[in-house]
């Protein structure tokens, strides 16, 4: 399940090293001086907007936290490639391709199939390959294929005709990962965490036969392996881990991370790296396990990170991890600000409208901090999310807590980036933009925390039920994901949030609704090409809180479908009764995690998550048309550069801010590429 959450499609507010030459900017001295100079926004392809963000307070950083980063960083850089072969077979042949292209060819740089080359590669390095991050949907080039040879040819470069095939072929491996029911769900999907012959029924009785149902610590079978058939035609994993399956990535990464121990701020942040490094070095499960409980235990660390196979986004049956890696800096300040939340967690769970039984008797454990990202890598670059909750294991959880975070940084560069704003192409009225202008920044960061520490943290399972997503598979993501917005939605207007003091009025949680509306059942359609249906797990569960309510709230006009001149608008009547709404959908989706019940998981997803009005998708695009922010955003990393002195030890740590993206990407091929071209 995911413990991810990402920047709302259209929000109601507009929310190592690449460093030589005159494409970065060096470290402000003050940060706070330098914020309307910085250049937060590089340059808008297709649909993607590239921004950039700033690291605040790191010359306060101590020698040794600076160095923690900067290994950390190194570690998560280290393992790059391997989110790219996990994404598709055919990955990390055909950026290399892209890379000498870029580098190398000595032909014509200029014209129409040249500007469409330089825009593919543009897309597949920002997607880690070559299907879209978010639809899942396969680039297809706008140059024809005997052009791209004439590339390849030009720079010294061969593929093979089924790499080839896979790049200009619109049948073939079209989609990353399918969520269509109607389907086998691995063998529709391109990702390449099984082998191209196993179906969707031999891997879930592959893992039948292994888990024990009766666990109280259950490990998390496939998250750290690749499936496929061995010579024999049974089915075996090929363990991600030193020495295997992406072994000399990995033992880059241990090298960096065996650096970081000896900078180790705390002896709790010391024991749960040597637990990574031994996960790392032998693929043990109850190694994983391990690290996770004594990562949940590092409280007191200023630096900390989340790095190795986590979110399973990716997997259509939700077992296998994605590679990852974010370093992140405590800012004790805005932590300090939020921490309410975080104090009062066990009333949020006492007072929430969950049946008795599912209902936390003691919430344990919650770390909740604001932080600053310092880099990022893998599945978190260069789409990030603005929120994490883990670990993802609900026994560890409940067992021994877990740890929240907000992006700050990643945040305040979405709030300063420029933008047009979405507000007058969908709002109903000029009362809606206003409490969206008023309130709208504020109601998105209380979301992220409320969905964060509140959300992801609260419910239990009943006895014997296990990790369910054994039984809710494909819907388990967008399920956990709904389940923490609706306790966000429900708990924001509340009088009790006012009474904390972390938002003024009750004005607050209304402007968060109009939005949370707003994008679920239009805004967010604009990110879909008409005709199809929605399959992201976070598209899907805005779609499925907000059209269930709507439906459930028409016969008392809760929400009120407006057509004016042609266009649709959902006006908000009563903001009580759909906060009391959200509260039973809350309630009943919590039954349905806590009772393993796939069929209704997959009867409310289907119903109200999926499918698209064709009449409503096509207004929506013609509408947005206007609107000329694309609708996706991710970062150029800033660059950690150690200072040495004459003896090679490192005596200080800078950081820069490239400002040129394919630069950035070409440097990381270059210097952070550890991986032979496995599929």
């Amino acid at each position: 399940m995911m413990r991810r959450f990402l920047v709302p499609v259209i929000a109601s507010y507009l929310f190592s090293a690449c460093g030589e030459g005159p494409a970065t900017e060096k470290t402000p001295t003050a940060d706070s001086t330098t914020t309307e100079a910085f250049q937060w926004e590089a340059e808008q392809f297709a649909d993607i907007r590239i921004l950039r963000y700033q690291v605040p307070g790191w010359e306060q950083l101590s020698l040794q936290q600076k160095k923690l980063c900067y290994y950390l960083n190194m570690a998560g850089l280290a393992g790059r490639d391997i989110l790219y072969d996990q994404n598709y077979k055919y990955n990390l042949r055909i950026r290399r391709a892209l890379e000498r292209i870029i580098k190398d060819y000595k032909g014509e740089r200029t014209g129409a199939d040249w500007d469409a080359f330089v825009l593919y590669a543009k897309q597949v390095f920002f997607s880690n390959g070559i299907h879209h991050h978010y639809s899942n949907d396969k680039h297809l080039p706008a140059f024809g294929q005997s052009y791209f040879e004439q590339l390849l040819s030009g720079s010294g470069v061969q593929l093979a005709p089924e790499v080839l095939t896979a790049m200009f072929d619109p049948t073939i491996d079209a989609k990353k990962v399918s969520l269509d029911a109607d389907k086998d769900l691995v063998l529709a999907s391109a990702v390449n965490f099984y082998g191209d012959d196993i179906s969707e029924k031999e891997v879930d009785a592959f893992y039948a036969a292994r888990v024990d149902k009766k666990a109280t610590e259950p490990l998390s079978y496939g998250i750290n392996s690749k499936l496929v058939r061995g010579p024999d035609g049974q089915l075996m994993e090929q363990v991600y881990k030193v020495g295997g399956l992406y072994g000399t990535a990995l033992e880059e990464s241990v090298k960096w991370l065996e650096k970081a121990i000896g900078v180790a701020e705390t002896p709790e942040q010391r024991t749960a790296l040597e637990l990574l490094v031994k996960y790392y070095r032998t693929g043990d499960l109850k190694a994983w396990d391990d690290f996770n409980v004594a990562w949940v235990k590092d409280t007191k660390s200023t630096v900390d990170y989340i790095l190795g196979f986590v979110e399973v986004y990716n997997d259509p049956l939700g077992k296998r991890g994605s590679y990852e890696s974010i370093v992140e800096v405590n800012d004790p300040e805005a932590t300090r600000n939020m921490s309410v939340i975080m104090e009062n967690a066990q009333w949020f769970e006492d007072n929430s409208p969950l049946l008795p039984e599912h209902k936390k008797k003691n919430v344990v454990g919650i770390t909740y901090r604001f932080i600053n990202t310092v880099g990022e890598a893998g599945d978190a670059a260069p789409s990030t999310p603005i929120g994490v909750n883990l670990p993802n294991a609900d026994w560890i959880r409940a067992a021994h807590g877990s740890k929240s975070v907000s992006l700050g940084n990643i945040t305040d560069a979405y709030d300063n980036s420029s933008g047009t704003s979405t507000l007058e192409v969908f709002c109903h009225d000029p009362q809606e933009i206003e409490l969206a202008k008023q309130h709208g920044a504020l109601a998105g960061k209380l979301h992220t925390a409320l969905h964060e520490v509140v959300g992801h943290a609260s419910g239990q399972l009943e006895p014997g039920v296990g990790e369910p997503d054994a039984t809710l598979k494909s819907y388990a993501s967008t399920l956990e994901e709904g389940r923490a917005d609706l306790v966000a939605l429900y708990y924001l207007l509340d009088p009790k949030l006012v009474e904390l003091g972390v938002m003024p009025s009750l004005e607050v949680g209304k402007a968060e609704y109009d939005s949370y509306i707003r994008n679920g059942l239009l805004v967010q359609l604009r990110r879909l090409k008409e005709g199809k249906n929605i399959e992201e797990a976070h598209m899907r569960n805005r779609q499925w809180v907000s059209a269930w309510a709507y439906e459930k709230g028409r016969a008392d006009s809760v929400i009120v479908k407006v057509v004016r001149d042609g266009h649709t608008f959902y006006d908000i009547r009563d903001y009580e009764a759909l906060r009391g709404l959200f509260g039973d959908l809350l309630r009943e989706v919590q039954r349905i995690k806590s009772q393993g019940d796939g069929a209704a998981g997959k009867a409310l997803v289907e119903t109200y998550g999926v499918k698209v009005d064709p009449a409503i998708h096509k207004e929506v695009l013609e509408r947005a048309a206007a609107i000329k922010t694309a609708p996706y955003a991710g970062f150029i990393q800033p660059v950690m550069i150690p200072v040495e002195d004459a003896k090679g030890e490192i005596t200080d740590v800078r950081i820069e801010y490239p400002t040129d993206f394919v630069k950035q990407m070409l440097h990381y091929g270059e210097k952070h590429s550890f991986l032979p071209d496995v599929n």
